[in-house]
Parts: C-alpha cells; sequence; structure tokens
C-alpha cells in the first residue's frame, strides 16, 4: 500500500512538471479598419460569420491597433460596414496558435447628387389680357375716375 501510494505521489508530481501541452484549438484574429486617407475608422462595424453566412460575432474596429478576438480554427467571413463608407467583405484563415492580420481601407460612398434646380419660369402672362388691361386703365385716366 505504502508503494501505491508513494508512486501516485511521485507520478502526479511528475505530471504536474512534465505534463503533455494540449495543441490549441483557437487562434486570433486582428482587423484594422481605415479610412482611404489611413486614419482609423473606430466606428467601423465588425461582423465575423460563417461560410454559410451564419453570424459568429460582431465588434466594433478599435481606434488604434484594431479588433482582437479570439476565434476557433476555421475559415471566416469578415464584413466591415461603416454608413459613410462603402461595405467590404473578405474571407480569412484563422490558424490555431496564430494571429490572423486583416487590414481594411475603406473606400467612401458616392453621394447622389441631387438633380439641379430648374431657374424658376416668369409667370406666363397672356398679351392680350395685359392690353386689355392696360386700355381700360388709360379710359379711366381719361376720364378722371
Amino acid at each position: 500500500m505504502l508503494l501505491v501510494a508513494a508512486s501516485l505521489s511521485i507520478g502526479g508530481y511528475a505530471y504536474r512538471y512534465f505534463q503533455v501541452a494540449t495543441a490549441p484549438t483557437d487562434g486570433e484574429l486582428l482587423t484594422v479598419v481605415r479610412d482611404a486617407g489611413g486614419a482609423p475608422l473606430s466606428d467601423a462595424r465588425v461582423a465575423v460569420l460563417t461560410l454559410a453566412d451564419a453570424p459568429v460575432t460582431s465588434f466594433r474596429a478599435a481606434a488604434a491597433a484594431g479588433g482582437l478576438r479570439v476565434l476557433k480554427e476555421g475559415t471566416y467571413r469578415l464584413r466591415v460596414s461603416h454608413p459613410k463608407y462603402v461595405t467590404e467583405t473578405r474571407l480569412v484563415q484563422v490558424i490555431a496558435g496564430q494571429t490572423s492580420e486583416v487590414r481594411f481601407k475603406l473606400t467612401p460612398r458616392m453621394l447622389a447628387t441631387p438633380a439641379p434646380t430648374p431657374a424658376p419660369r416668369p409667370a406666363h402672362v397672356n398679351r392680350a389680357t395685359r392690353v386689355v388691361s392696360d386700355g381700360v386703365d388709360n379710359l379711366k385716366r381719361m376720364f378722371g375716375q
């Protein structure tokens, strides 16, 4: 019995120091979103989707370095959107134990220019009406009314 207890004690002690490391199953995803001039877009929305477009997670891009997320190993679709910029989508492979970095440089949306408003047209005056009106006014003046 003493031998069994000693073996277990030594075995537990050895296991703690020589523990077999398990392979990681998660990787990191670093997302950097900038505008066309290179300035960070911290209010851009990053959606992480499966290849079948099922949502995994979503977050706002961080102001400086970007959004760092831990994900299971696999292939994902990233969709970055911002109200003032064109939405971009890319595929990314997340590898266990590694950091996958994806950089986005968003293009501004082309604002629809409103159609020019035509210059106001002068009110149409019927020439015959104006002549009759002028004639009546002249007669009134002649007769002192």
